[in-house]
């Protein structure tokens, strides 16, 4: 028989991924297939919020885990969800994949959408009784922001039998590279790496490199099951970005013990490569996190995350939240609420 801390450890793994899926069940509860207008943020259920604010429509676009997209032209008011990701059903996603963590990507005239394609019927793994989905980030292309987003020529970005998330671009010395996370579910201490992309992001070359691991971090923690207070295994969201002063960054998240939380760091080398050095601190409050970060067309600069919380229902509820963020130093800022 387990001990209460081996039981306790083992259900806090569970309720992480209980979680995941209630996400989903609030988000497709929220429309079938009926497009709303005029809608507060705050009124809109969405995982991972990601916001594009293009400059040739000047209208912003929001996307996230669900795979729909909103669009609004002041960031308070918004139109949605419409359907945009075309995937082609006899890929290995199968005909309907799960959509966690989209990003839209503006990149040589083109309109590029990164997200975490599932597909629950293929299995790719066991891992210490975790049984793993065929889960990777793939990327679409479309000539507009507001799609639709469509397959381009590389079926798989990946290694099929490693379960991948939450991809993002980052482009260095003019060649692009995808940032991702190798899933903690597989690995027991989960990775953010990098791997260069085709010049026109229509997959992947070369080997891949592990950036840094959850464990390096100070502020991550969990109780393991002996009831010790151990580094937290899980990566998520990675977002580069860079400073006023050229400092390079990444935002990501992890967890305190039950809070999801997003932490930051930094590259001593100004490049991928690193060594990426963590914030003693994480930047957001408790239950905030998978951030990313925009420029209003104001030039305000924005840090877009969502809530994590339960409601009387027991259902985890996650809602758009924008921060505004000082990035005038070597190191970001998070400034008010907007």
């Amino acid at each position: 028989m387990y001990k209460s801390t081996e039981l306790s450890f083992y259900k806090s793994q569970l309720v992480i991924l209980v979680m995941v899926f209630s996400v989903f069940k609030s988000f497709g509860q929220e429309s079938k297939g009926i497009i709303r207008h005029n809608i507060p943020l705050d009124s809109i259920r969405l995982s991972d919020p990601a916001i594009l604010a293009d400059q040739k429509t000047q209208t912003y676009y929001m996307t996230g885990t669900g795979g729909k997209l909103w669009k609004s032209k002041d960031l308070k008011l918004w139109s949605g969800p419409y359907d945009v990701a075309e995937t082609n059903p006899k890929s290995w996603m199968g005909p309907n994949p799960m959509i966690w963590a989209a990003e839209l990507h503006e990149y040589k005239n083109k309109y590029y959408y990164f997200a975490t394609f599932t597909n629950r019927e293929v299995k790719i793994d066991t891992f210490r009784n975790n049984v793993i989905e065929r889960r990777a980030c793939h990327v679409l292309v479309s000539d507009q922001p507001d799609g639709p987003y469509k397959p381009m020529k590389d079926d798989i970005y990946l290694p099929a039998n490693m379960p991948t998330l939450d991809g993002t671009l980052w482009i260095e010395n003019g060649t692009p590279y995808l940032v991702y996370c190798h899933e903690w579910l597989q690995n027991w201490d989960g990775t953010i790496e990098k791997k260069q992309l085709k010049s026109d992001l229509s997959g992947t070359k070369g080997k891949a490199k592990i950036l840094f691991r959850a464990s390096d971090s100070p502020w991550s923690k969990e109780t393991n099951s002996r009831g010790d207070e151990v580094p937290n295994k899980v990566t998520d969201g990675p977002w580069l970005f860079k400073t006023q002063t050229g400092k390079l960054g990444m935002l990501w998240t992890s967890w305190i013990f039950g809070d999801y939380t997003q932490g930051v760091a930094y590259s001593e080398s100004g490049t991928l490569d690193g060594p990426w050095i963590q914030e003693s601190k994480p930047i957001t409050p408790p239950n905030y996190g998978h951030g990313m970060l925009f420029r209003t067309f104001e030039g305000k600069l924005l840090m877009s995350v969502h809530s994590h919380w339960v409601d009387n229902d027991g259902q985890y509820v996650r809602i758009p939240r924008l921060f505004e963020v000082d990035d005038s130093g070597d190191k970001i800022k998070l400034m008010t609420t907007n």
